[in-house]
């Protein structure tokens, strides 16, 4: 879901990437520990709403980035309406979708070097105990590269399912999506070390 910029002068575009990842991980936080009735659902849905409008973000702007994550979504309702009634079924899915689209906000409106800085930045201090915090960069830039790729990798085993009539479901779906995923690391193994990186 990250790895993609969408140009803008809202005042969600201005604000610093490392205020834009606080203010992430305390929503989700605050979402995770105080959202368990509808009206707590509904109240995070119109937030979730007023921070697509005030990022300027319209719907065909942020779908491609969450599309992947529906069958997701789609498996953890499941799961929930097995193990607990439909109420508690909405609220963990919709705490879930909201986290996923406030991320795409962030990702839409924040470039991925900003991000990065910012991260780099938070990590300066370990710097001074040897960490190498150029490596956690770069493994956190190659994380934003393959989050993408492998949501894609997901629609389009999703797309050949459908296209031979199969039906969903984890060996169908989860397991070449998985194998792709591995054979992704695997080329990005190799390129590392073809440029002499451990």
């Amino acid at each position: 879901m990250l790895g993609t910029y969408v140009p803008g002068r809202s005042p969600i575009h201005r604000l610093p990437a490392g205020f834009k990842l606080l203010a992430l991980f305390g929503s989700i936080i605050a979402m995770t520990l105080s959202v368990h009735t509808l009206l707590g659902v509904a109240i995070s849905c119109a937030c979730v709403v007023a921070t697509f409008a005030l990022a300027g973000v319209g719907p065909r702007q942020a779908w491609p980035l969450m599309r992947g994550a529906v069958w997701v979504v789609g498996i953890v309702l499941v799961m929930q309406l097995i193990i607990t009634d439909w109420q508690r079924a909405v609220v963990v899915c919709t705490v879930l979708i909201a986290a996923i689209a406030l991320a795409a906000v962030v990702t839409l409106t924040t470039r991925t070097a900003d991000m990065l800085d910012a991260m780099m930045k938070a990590l300066a201090p370990l710097a001074r105990f040897g960490v190498r915090t150029d490596l956690i960069a770069m493994a956190l830039a190659l994380t934003i590269r393959s989050i993408p790729l492998i949501a894609e990798i997901a629609v389009q085993v999703d797309q050949a399912r459908r296209a031979r009539g199969l039906r969903a479901g984890p060996r169908v779906l989860v397991v070449p999506v998985v194998l792709a995923a591995l054979a992704t690391a695997d080329g990005f193994a190799d390129t590392l070390a073809a440029r002499g990186l451990d």
